[in-house]
């Protein structure tokens, strides 16, 4: 019978309810029904601002709307008194002459002053032919005059939450009273109107109150209560109790919103029975109680959905947050499409410029370029020699092959072969005006080619540079798309574990749980702050997540028991310890060596020395540019072998004097402690494993010389203690008397006992100078890195959950 009565009673209602709300909003229905209602609602029964001003912020919204709704306030009119219906007419009239005139204005900087020029003249004029002009008659005029403008702005703001819209919107509080001081000037024109003896504006007041206090909560409810109490006191006669029993109302069913309208239902009739008590008169609280009932039953009538789009709007709300969540959501992936589709435009346009196979493995390019060589030759030469049909007609293959020996002899030894030059003169006439000719045309040919492997070269640098991009803003697009993992389990656990040591939680949100990259955020309420992040929290999630957390950033309140914001993160399993140390050439101030440590992504360290040719400012603005170009380009997320080439073809590519860096890189991944060597025209590097010292090398020039090459990359596995320590030439090549460098540096390494990074570059670059003959020949840098495993300072806190705890 339940399920009977719900299927064809409340659930039938509120589909017929759906259904008209859809069709009035549609037919703007909504428009006409405010003014109709708005036009008989009247200040001390004698003032009547609010019809004029909707008037004119209909026509400044709606303005194709103005006609039907001027209809409607008319028939609203009608239902008035006689006296009161004037005015209304004289408003009317003279707005509907103001727009018979079409001005061509600006509606939102010139409706306040229509507004009070068309409600004061109205007044004077109905004033003049109902008793004449008296001082009342100049009062009424001002202040009517003054409210309709005052509700104009009011009305200007709220007109247009009344026009669908499809964009997402979220209100002001400060909108919000004005919606509800229009809506409650709606409720205005309901005065002296009675359905079964039940005053309408009393059943509307405390419908929207329980609507407003079950969407927005006690701040709305209290505040529309004032609002809507305040001025249905104006409306009726002054009544002190209906406008504390809408705010009360309005405040508690706020307070019991978590229990829904039955929540809201119940503050209203507590506030019905205490407000009718402390009147003392039992009929008016058999009245009072009756017009509650309407109101709840008509909140049991409304939709779910109206509640839900009402809350959508109000600030501070559920459904507001959801809808900037969903909002956030689809503006997130409709950026990673359109990173995608830049980096697909960027893939293609790669694509471009790179040759397709078929091009590079093309067998006949040489036999055309041989063709075209001889025929530039042959148009100078031949064209004109009585014996071309000779030598081009019948002696073709004899010709030809003997020309293009001349031009292979020409391009390897700059001269002919004796026996070649004697069989070609001996063949040809003008033999010394073709080999002229020919050596001529081989100096354009030449240079051609060169052109011609210039632009292949920047070709395949624009190529690789595109196809760089387009990974990283892949990448990108992919970790856009990527939802925030609401991780409800571990949440609950982290919170159950957290309270049972005594902290009091306020907020935990995680954004991600992935290995080596966990991110948490939480804000706890303590009242005097003794480092419980580090001492506590941390060691628990660590426990819990079975992983090294570490406090990244943490804020604390500055006053006793206030709140603490703390951000943890994923401590990397290694850490680096630094020391690095230099000196100029000659003792001088200037170095050309220059050295960067860099934090990448991906939990990754990069350590670099460039060391640019020569001394001075200009090698030190070569070593720094390359350093920068390296450090702009890995932190965009491009791989790293992808990075050195692009730097090397924009500093082979420029047009100063030659002017080349070396460059010598270690990334190292501080997960696993992989570290990757790429050397450029650098020395090696060394590893100092306990008593064991390796060395790291590779070849390659120097960045800049030649415009094409690959990089090798050395691997090595480092460990806990290990001491990286790179160097430029000017250390390596301190003493160019040893014959083998690398075995006098890894002796002096060795001796070394100190393990400390900076004291071990102090040290080194002491003894390399000290054994140098003279003051330092070359600039010298040493930078050395410490591998240590990263221990926290406090030991994990075993936690067990129980099944109770999280439940």
């Amino acid at each position: 019978m339940k399920n009977y009565f719900k299927k064809y009673g409340y659930d039938l209602i509120r589909r017929r309810l759906n259904m008209i709300y859809n069709w009035a909003k549609k037919k703007d229905v909504i428009f006409y029904l405010i003014a109709f209602l708005l036009a008989r609602a009247t200040l001390f029964y004698e003032i009547s601002p609010f019809i004029l001003a909707y008037l004119i912020s209909v026509w400044v919204v709606k303005p194709n709307r103005i006609k039907p709704v001027i209809v409607f306030s008319l028939m609203g009119g009608m239902t008035l008194g006689l006296v009161l219906f004037y005015h209304l007419l004289i408003q009317l009239l003279l707005f509907g002459f103001f727009l018979t005139l079409n001005i061509d204005v600006n509606k939102t900087r010139f409706a306040p002053f229509i507004a009070f020029g068309v409600s004061a003249l109205s007044r004077l004029l109905f004033e003049y032919l109902l008793n004449g002009i008296t001082a009342y008659a100049w009062l009424m005029m001002g202040v009517e005059a003054f409210l309709c403008t005052i509700l104009l702005f009011i009305f200007i703001q709220s007109t247009p939450l009344l026009v669908p819209v499809h964009y997402k919107l979220t209100l002001k509080t400060e909108e919000v009273v004005c919606f509800t001081i229009l809506i409650t000037s709606v409720i205005c024109g309901l005065a002296n109107i009675a359905l079964f003896g039940l005053p309408l504006d009393y059943v509307a007041s405390r419908y929207f109150i329980l609507l407003l206090s079950l969407s927005g909560g006690a701040t709305i409810g209290a505040t529309a209560g004032v609002v809507i109490g305040l001025l249905l006191s104006f409306v009726n006669q002054p009544d002190l109790t209906q406008l504390s029993l809408l705010a009360f109302t309005g405040l508690l069913g706020g307070l019991m919103k978590d229990a829904n309208k039955v929540g809201v239902s119940l503050g209203l009739l507590i506030g019905t029975v205490l407000l009718g008590i402390y009147q003392a008169e039992s009929l008016k609280l058999f009245s009072s109680f009756n017009v509650s009932l309407v109101a709840i039953i008509l909140l049991y009538l409304t939709p779910k959905q109206w509640i839900k789009t009402l809350a959508r709007f109000i600030p501070g709300t559920y459904e507001q947050a959801e809808e900037q969540r969903h909002y956030l959501s689809k503006l997130r992936n409709t950026c990673a499409n359109r990173m995608e589709n830049f980096s697909d435009v960027f893939l293609a346009l790669s694509e471009t410029f790179i040759k397709a196979p078929e091009e590079l493995a093309d067998v006949g390019a040489e036999e055309r370029e041989m063709d075209q060589f001889l025929s530039q030759v042959t148009e100078k030469t031949c064209q004109t020699c009585f014996k071309k049909t000779t030598c081009w007609t019948k002696q073709f293959d004899k010709t030809y092959q003997t020309m293009a020996t001349m031009k292979t002899e020409l391009e390897e030894n700059a001269q002919l072969a004796q026996t070649t030059q004697a069989k070609f003169y001996k063949h040809c006439l003008k033999a010394l005006k073709v080999e002229a000719v020919m050596k001529e045309e081989l100096a354009h040919y030449h240079a051609n080619q060169s052109l011609k492997r210039q632009v292949g070269e920047s070709r395949q640098f624009v190529a690789n540079q595109l196809l760089g991009v387009s990974e990283v803003m892949n990448n990108f697009a992919k970790e856009m798309v990527l939802e925030r993992h609401h991780h409800e389990k571990q949440e609950r656990e982290i919170w159950a574990s957290l309270q049972s040591i005594g902290l009091t939680i306020e907020e935990i949100d995680i954004y991600s749980l992935n290995k080596g990259n966990i991110d948490i955020e939480m804000t706890i309420a303590v009242y005097q702050y003794n480092d419980e992040g580090s001492k506590l929290i941390a060691p628990i999630l660590s426990d819990i997540l079975n992983e090294s957390v570490v406090v990244k950033e943490e804020e604390i309140s500055a006053m006793p028991n206030g709140y603490c914001f703390m951000i943890f993160q994923s401590a990397k399993r290694y850490q680096l310890d630094m020391g690095v140390a230099h000196v100029a050439k000659g003792g001088g101030f200037v170095s050309g060596d220059s050295y960067s440590v860099m934090e990448l992504p991906q939990g990754k360290h990069a350590l670099a020395i460039s060391d640019g040719m020569g001394n001075g400012k200009r090698a030190q603005k070569e070593s720094m540019q390359t350093l920068t170009l390296l450090q702009q380009i890995l932190q965009s997320g491009i791989d790293e072998q992808v990075a050195i080439k692009s730097i090397n073809s924009i500093l082979s590519l420029r047009m100063t004097d030659e002017m080349f860096s070396t460059l010598d890189l270690v990334m190292i991944d501080l997960q696993t402690a992989e570290g990757q060597f790429l050397k450029i025209g650098s020395t090696p590097s060394f590893i100092k494993r306990r008593n064991e010292v390796l060395c790291v090398e590779s070849s390659n020039l120097p960045i800049g010389i030649i415009k094409e090459f690959d990089v090798d990359v050395v691997d090595e596995q480092l460990e806990s203690g290990d001491l990286l320590i790179m160097m430029s030439d000017g250390m390596f090549e301190a003493r160019r008397e040893i014959e083998n460098q690398d075995i006098w540096l890894k002796r002096m390494i060795r001796e070394i006992e100190t393990d400390e990074p900076q004291e071990v570059a102090d040290l080194l670059l002491e003894r390399v100078v000290r054994e140098t003959i003279d003051t330092p020949q070359d600039d010298m840098t040493v930078l050395v890195a410490k591998v240590e495993a990263f221990h926290s300072k406090w030991a994990t806190v075993p936690y067990y959950t129980y099944p109770n705890q999280i439940s």
